[in-house]
């Protein structure tokens, strides 16, 4: 094996993954325009707005900076605790090789579909929703000739 890991995704990095696929999409885009707006219509109208108003502004301006993260991290926690096993993934010229448990299996490179770098991890899709999470934890300092060798074998 070229590159060989063994790791069990924590809740974290679970949540991390979430946060970044969804403000990198346009419902983040969507979030961070309700949420600005609403800061900016508490703030240019709090004197003259009710108690319940004030309130309702303060609930939306916590709604997607607090009480989403919350959440995607307490549905992480639940995905994190359904993981028994530690995931051994090999890379070589040949592709994948993958051993959870008692279960293996070889992803030829040409089935791999994307490589996403982000900053805390490199994600290495199977398909379009499935993948391999490889936190910089990890990988460690192999992250950089890591990436450049898989991105190699990936050509798109």
């Amino acid at each position: 094996m070229k590159y060989q890991y063994t790791y069990r995704n924590t809740a974290a990095e679970l949540w991390q993954l979430s946060m970044y696929y969804t403000y990198g999409s346009l419902v983040g885009l969507c979030n961070i325009i309700f949420t600005v707006a609403i800061i900016v219509m508490g703030v240019s109208r709090w004197p003259e707005l009710s108690n319940l108003m004030r309130g309702l502004v303060l609930l939306c301006g916590l709604l997607f900076t607090v009480i989403q993260p919350i959440a995607v991290y307490r549905k992480a926690q639940k995905q994190a605790a359904g993981i028994t096993a530690d995931t051994r993934v090999g890379f070589d010229d040949a592709g994948l090789h993958v051993m959870t448990g008692d279960k293996d299996a070889v992803l030829a490179w040409s089935k791999v579909k994307k490589i996403s770098k982000k900053p805390t991890m490199i994600v290495i899709f199977s398909d379009t929703t499935h993948g391999f999470v490889l936190s910089n934890r990890v990988l460690g300092s192999d992250r950089a000739a890591f990436y450049s060798y898989i991105a190699s074998k990936v050509k798109r």
